[in-house]
């Protein structure tokens, strides 16, 4: 049952106040993605988390302008008749000409309204639209690249619209089309090509040609201005996908990026430096009363734990108290997503641990789906094991219990030798021959298609990872990810509901009194590149953050370089950005080693402290202070587009204020001796006894972490307002497009062990 929760609170006063006299009643945002109410990845998100803070701003001049999709339409659309006589009279326009074009409402948080696009029954007109491009544009798209000709259909699509809804419309609006990626880059370059009187602004989350060429062995970042972006693009037979984003790119009035990095990257390769960062961000919300993540804490760790007994039946010989999850999350891109880097480093951590003699296991998770065509037996033979185990204790316990009652009713002890029957010993018995086997537990949950060439097994065969007694650190692979109550092969899949993707996401490690389950997050995916895939929305990384989750992240992705760059020490606060820019794949393994490492030496109060300044970073990530870098574009590309409306005079901005983090209402007070951060003793709270003895001095005090905060966490400098004029002399308000802010030198990780040496990559 989801939990109730509310909005978090402003924890940030040091930023200026946007008293908003900006007159937006004549001014309509469109705003173009082929992802919407269409999930193919990490843009989906970012538009459905941004939904609820655009439409707040714009109200119902906001409108999100998508590709038709039965699927999507059939679960996430409710279709609605158009508010406005000029909306209704665009889409009987265009319906009456051989278009097919619905209007609805996107069922998710602030339900904004849809516009989606058939683009499958628009390909009547597809060869005589590439014969327009090319005359308008120069670019040629080749018969077979389906997914350009599906570009090419969607930009003339929203074309029409746009142009439509101008010329129906009685009073002109100021109309504002903000695009994403190059798949609907088409629009914009016709937009311009037409002179439809439109304020267009391009936003690239990760570069196309960027993607490409870090699939390959190349120092990429290190390399940038060497690149022949036109060889290089032919090359990859992608040359016509390149021009459609480099010419959106320079036709906008506005062009951003998500990130710092992507920023760096699309100067060299799209041959234009942005206007405006526009990083994404997370609708962050908090629980409304501490009972809440304690019960939600208790049941995801009791899930994990359950999934766990059952795996490593016949094998569970560590203790669960002293196990730390670890997981890797996102598509199955071995050397993009950085596994690769992760299960080198996990070799080289089960090293340490062995020679060290520590207790601690670590159970590390890959959620990556795969090709697979049903689950390992193993792993369903696992689950009915323990749950027969369980089964037959209940049954024992129930006769156990029935004995007691009566003998006591009769008001005598009962004879402890009578209690179980000869009975029941067999059938406890039989239970305990059950657990037995002779095999390791299974590596992947799932039976690969190409098990003998699978990038992530073949490298747990070379590392010698193979779930042993005597290894500390044990290795799932989740190859076939699916939701609850789906089916495969008839059967219901128990272990899908026992380990869902939220058990971790969900586990708020900012519960002080019960740390049983411990995790630490890896987005290392810039073993290469790739940048965020949903950058800070959508992404694991982002969301263990507000979840007070430890994380890895490095420092080619937009979340790492947003960390970086306004807080001090980030891994004071749980956030380990990995070098993956200047430093060798030896050495970045060798440093997520030393990371890895250091969190299972930590105690546990300490990991405790640790995530709840995790979560003290949320507020750096809500959508109510990032999506005022979208305000600033929108208003940006307005001054461009309507200069007689709308005058943009940018001016320098003042130094912020830093943060102040006061304690969230979801998290506890962490634990000090003189007194427990919950209402009452958890039966897993930690014994006096097993503190370090540097321990017993070591307080925390809350104004004291306050104060740190305000010395190490750095606030956005948000792009001033400055006034604008019109014609009609109302006052309008403009923002500079040039946001600064100082980076910060990130602390020297710790060095790894001596031993490390020893270990190949």
């Amino acid at each position: 049952m989801p939990l109730s929760r509310t909005l978090s609170m402003s924890s940030l006063p040091g930023l200026e106040e946007w008293e908003d006299d900006f007159d937006l009643e004549n001014t309509v945002l469109f705003e173009v993605a082929w992802e919407v109410a269409n999930k193919v990845g990490g843009i989906y998100t970012v538009l459905q988390t941004k939904a609820k803070v655009t439409g707040d701003e714009w109200g119902d001049n906001y409108y999100l302008v998508g590709p038709y999709t039965e699927q999507g339409v059939r679960t996430q659309v409710e279709l609605l008749e158009p508010p406005t006589p000029s909306l209704k009279r665009t889409l009987d326009s265009m319906n009456s000409k051989g278009c097919k074009v619905y209007f609805g409402r996107w069922l998710i948080e602030g339900g904004p309204l849809v516009v989606l696009l058939d683009v499958g029954a628009s390909a009547w007109a597809l060869e005589r639209w590439k014969g327009e491009l090319w005359d308008t544009c120069s670019i040629g798209v080749p018969w077979y690249d389906r997914e350009a000709n599906d570009a090419v259909l969607f930009g003339f699509l929203t074309t029409w619209f746009l142009g439509e809804f101008l010329a129906q419309s009685e009073e002109k609006p100021h109309v504002v089309a903000h695009f994403h990626e190059w798949l609907a880059g088409v629009g914009l370059c016709l937009c311009r090509a037409r002179r439809l009187p439109v304020a267009t602004i391009f936003t690239t989350h990760a570069t196309l040609l960027g993607r490409y060429l870090c699939a390959g062995a190349v120092d990429f970042y290190n390399n940038l201005e060497n690149f022949n972006v036109d060889k290089e693009a032919g090359e990859r037979q992608i040359y016509h996908r390149y021009c459609m984003e480099r010419a959106a790119a320079h036709c906008a009035h506005v062009f951003t990026t998500v990130s710092q990095i992507t920023a760096i990257e699309a100067q060299y390769l799209l041959k234009r430096k942005p206007d405006i960062v526009t990083p994404n961000g997370l609708n962050v919300k908090k629980f409304s009363a501490m009972h809440e993540f304690q019960n939600l804490h208790a049941q995801s760790k009791a899930r994990i734990q359950e999934f766990v007994r059952g795996h490593f039946y016949g094998h569970l010989d560590f203790n669960l108290d002293k196990t730390l999850y670890f997981f890797i999350a996102g598509r199955y891109e071995f050397s993009n997503k950085g596994a690769d880097v992760f299960l080198e480093a996990l070799a080289r951590l089960n090293y340490l641990l062995r020679v060290n003699g520590s207790e601690q296991t670590v159970v590390a998770f890959f959620i990556m789906p795969a090709r697979t065509n049903n689950f390992n037996v193993e792993t369903l033979k696992g689950q009915a094991v323990r749950k027969q185990l369980w089964d037959t204790a209940n049954t024992v316990k129930e006769k156990f219990g029935r004995k007691l009652y009566e003998s006591l009713l009769v008001g005598s002890l009962p004879d402890m030798n009578k209690m179980l029957d000869k009975e029941d010993f067999t059938m406890m018995k039989r239970a305990i021959f059950a657990t037995q086997r002779q095999s390791f537990p299974p590596v992947c949950t799932h039976n690969m298609l190409d098990d003998s060439s699978d990038p992530i097994l073949t490298t747990i065969r070379r590392i010698g990872l193979f779930n042993s007694s005597a290894d500390r650190v044990k290795v799932r692979v989740l190859a076939g990810w699916v939701g609850h109550g789906r089916r495969v092969g008839g059967a219901w899949l128990h272990i899908s509901h026992l380990l869902h993707y939220s058990r971790f996401r969900y586990h708020p490690s900012t519960l002080a009194s019960d740390p049983l389950v411990e995790r630490v997050y890896c987005d290392l995916r810039p073993a290469k590149k790739e940048k965020l895939r949903v950058h800070f929305s959508c992404l694991p990384a982002a969301e263990c953050t507000v979840m007070g989750i430890p994380s890895i992240s490095t420092n080619l992705s937009g979340f790492g370089c947003f960390m970086e760059e306004h807080i001090a020490d980030p891994s004071a606060y749980g956030i380990y950005i990995l070098d993956r820019r200047f430093r060798s794949l030896d050495d970045s393994c060798s440093q997520l080693t030393s990371f890895l490492y250091s969190f299972c030496q930590q105690s546990r109060r300490q990991r405790i402290i640790q995530r709840n300044r995790t979560e003290r970073l949320s507020d750096l990530l809500d959508w109510k202070y990032l999506g005022r870098y979208y305000m600033s574009a929108r208003r940006l590309a307005l001054s461009k587009a309507f200069p007689e409306h709308f005058t943009y005079e940018p001016q320098e901005a003042d130094a912020t204020q830093g943060y102040r983090y006061p304690r969230p209402a979801s998290v506890p007070p962490s634990p000090s001796l003189s007194r427990h951060s919950s209402p009452h003793l958890s039966e897993d709270e930690e014994d006096p006894q097993d503190r370090t003895p540097n321990e017993d001095s070591e307080r925390y005090d809350e104004e004291e972490e306050a104060a740190k905060d305000r010395r190490n966490i750095r606030a956005p400098e948000w792009p001033r307002r400055s006034p604008c004029s019109s014609i009609s002399g109302s006052k309008r308000n403009s923002v500079d497009t040039a946001p600064s802010s100082s980076v910060s030198t990130p602390s020297e990780p710790l060095s790894p062990a001596s031993s490390l040496g020893e270990e190949r990559n």
